[in-house]
């Protein structure tokens, strides 16, 4: 029994460290981290040189499961209420429509492709239809790009909160699967239960978030015991709501976005805590996920397979986003970006293992189809990122700011925190730029040395310096410790060679750089302009392609613009698929001032006829002196 306790820890803490030596390979050559310790998995299992047999899939779901409780706490509590507000009405109709959209065009080609049932194609589309929050999650805060806000913000936010969704999808249609339910049966069920579910979660994740802070707060521990407290409150509250029938896995997301944003007594060193177990969790997750795979079965399925992931990926995702997202004004960049990053992972593999635990007949294909599909994503979209992010103009400059930010925890209300700011040669700085009152540096380390203010004198590049400031003001200092050429080598290439005043009129914008304004714009303000292109939604880096050059809001102040760049060389060409709202009415428009229009006296012959009669008289009346203009019949005066 000794022995093989030991042997167990043995192979899993094994395990976990080559897992966490081999992500340093993975960050240098870009590769997907979680398809790394997927690979782990797979070479430690029974058909790997590991040749460890494991088939236990009860456990894997309870392990995988317990991770995803703890992996969608942590996301909802690193995400900040700002980022809700940008992209909470998207990322929602995301999370829940998008679902529910991908499971129904991945259904129908599983049933297409693999001959299999309407409903058994429905339930793999459930199985898929979820994004990975962990993938995404690394892809976008740890990858070293910066996307745009209201994009980035969607896709955190609709990663972290779709995997209630397709769970529900999930277990609702395997049960009227194994109980052979009717259609009607189906849709009833289905809508019942999701009422059910989702309004129990989000009820106890709200209540919930705000009974660990209270309760917390309200706790004199040791320091060291805040996390655990943190932690095991969650567990318990994702276990007594999937008790009460609601979605656990939707509560903890909630009550962790709720205790995030509030203040929490040892909020620094419980983030420290929480990062260290999602890592854990998702390195756990994938491993077993991994050992439970058989690859050898996988040649016998592996061309349906890959062709619904191929159809996911290329068709199904892109859809069922085009479609979500028409009514929010995104451009059809951002469009293609949100369809591409729809990575898929240890959640789709998770809920493989439920028709198992059903002894559905189809179930051991339906994993090892859910298994290609997520090994596809992963080789597929999680290696273009970075590529496709940069080809479509969405990443913007990184926010020039202290190189590393200490959060302290203060008694009372007291909110500050030590950030620190590398001198470099030519900061303004050191070229007499006052530091203001409110920002005195407090330490600064020289030379591998600290050392007081009074006693370094003034300060010198690659001085390290230490400042206690308030969150809010940090932004305030950061152009003062940073390289001017830097700053304007970034601004250029991404928010335009010029600055323009948002108050300049276009007429005068356009003969200073030689274009010509559109009709009725020569009087109007720049700024009006790129608001109505734009739809009334403005954030910074918008990008509007106007005659010959293109121009980018650089600054807003509260909801209006401040200042606006412009590019002589104007960015990717607009691609030609995800139509925008302002894109189907122009088609709209353009269809209507084409289609033959009926005169509404009655006996008028038809356009057609009146035209054809126009040219005869005018070829009768043709003299000696040439053919004379034909007229014009039912075409605008724009025409010619």
């Amino acid at each position: 029994m000794l022995e093989a306790m030991s042997l167990a820890i043995l192979i899993g803490a094994g395990l976990i460290t080559v897992s966490v030596f081999t992500s340093v390979a993975a960050f240098r050559i870009g590769a997907p981290l979680l398809l790394v310790f997927l690979g782990i998995g797979l070479l430690a299992g029974e058909d790997g040189p590991g040749g460890i047999p494991f088939d236990d899939a009860p456990t894997a779901y309870f392990v995988g499961s317990l991770a995803l409780a703890i992996i969608l706490f942590d996301s909802g509590f690193h995400t900040r209420i700002g980022t809700i507000r940008a992209a909470a009405g998207p990322a929602v109709v995301l999370a829940t429509l998008g679902v529910l959209l991908t499971a129904l065009f991945v259904g129908a080609a599983a049933h297409v492709i693999m001959g299999i049932g309407w409903l058994e194609g429905f339930l793999l589309g459930a199985i898929v239809g979820s994004t990975d929050a962990a993938a995404v999650f690394f892809l976008l805060r740890v990858g070293g790009i910066t996307i745009r806000e209201r994009v980035r913000s969607t896709l955190e936010v609709e990663s972290g909160s779709n995997d209630p969704m397709a769970i529900f999808l999930t277990v609702a249609v395997l049960e009227l699967i194994v109980d052979g339910a009717s259609l009607e049966a189906l849709t009833w069920g289905l809508g019942q239960a999701f009422v059910e579910q989702m309004g129990i979660g989000l009820l106890a994740g709200v209540v919930g978030g705000f009974s660990i802070v209270l309760i917390v707060n309200r706790l004199n521990l040791e320091q060291g015991l805040y996390p655990i407290v943190v932690m095991s409150l969650a567990l318990c509250l994702f276990s007594a709501t999937l008790k009460l029938g609601g979605s656990g896995f939707l509560a903890a997301y909630v009550a962790g976005l709720v205790a995030g944003n509030r203040r929490l007594r040892a909020a620094a060193q419980l983030r420290r805590f929480q990062n260290g177990m999602t890592w854990l969790c998702q390195i756990g997750m994938f491993l077993i996920l991994g050992l439970l795979a058989t690859p050898s079965q996988f040649p016998a399925i592996a061309p349906e397979a890959i062709g619904v992931a191929l159809f996911l990926i290329l068709l199904g995702r892109p859809l069922a986003v085009w479609l979500c997202l028409l009514p929010f004004g995104f451009s059809r960049h951002e469009t293609a970006f949100i369809a591409y990053v729809g990575l898929r992972g240890a959640v789709s593999i998770l809920l493989a293992i439920f028709p198992i635990l059903a002894g559905l007949g189809l179930a051991q294909t339906f994993f090892d189809t859910a298994f290609i599909i997520v090994l596809v994503s992963l080789l597929v979209q999680g290696w273009g990122i970075r590529p496709l992010a940069r080809w479509l103009g969405l990443i913007v400059p990184p926010r020039v700011g202290p190189v590393d930010r200490i959060e302290l925890e203060l008694p009372g209300r007291g909110n500050h925190e030590l950030v620190a700011y590398r001198v470099v040669a030519d900061c303004p700085v050191l070229k007499g730029a006052r530091i203001p009152r409110w920002a005195r540096p407090s330490l600064i380390v020289r030379g591998g040395q600290s050392m007081g203010l009074h006693k370094a004198g003034r300060m010198q590049a690659n001085d390290l310096v230490f400042i206690f400031i308030a969150p809010e003001r940090v932004r305030l200092l950061d152009r003062l410790f940073a390289s001017p050429k830097e700053l304007e080598s970034s601004d250029q290439e991404f928010y335009g060679t010029f600055a323009l005043q948002p108050s300049a009129a276009m007429g005068d914008v356009a003969h200073a750089y030689g274009f010509e304004a559109k009709p009725g714009d020569e009087n109007t303000p720049l700024a009006e302009v790129l608001q109505r292109e734009l739809g009334g939604q403005v954030e910074v880096g918008d990008r509007v392609f106007y005659v010959r050059v293109e121009f980018i809001v650089r600054r807003i102040e509260g909801d209006v613009i401040a200042e606006v760049g412009l590019a002589i060389e104007p960015g990717p060409a607009e691609l030609p698929i995800f139509p925008t709202w302002r894109d189907l009415r122009a088609t709209l428009r353009r269809l209507l001032r084409l289609r033959p229009q009926k005169s509404k006296r009655k006996g008028t012959p038809p356009l057609a006829e009146t035209y054809e009669r126009a040219r005869k008289a005018t070829a009768a009346e043709v003299d000696d002196t040439g053919p004379q203009r034909l007229p014009t019949v039912g075409r605008g005066s724009d025409e010619p």
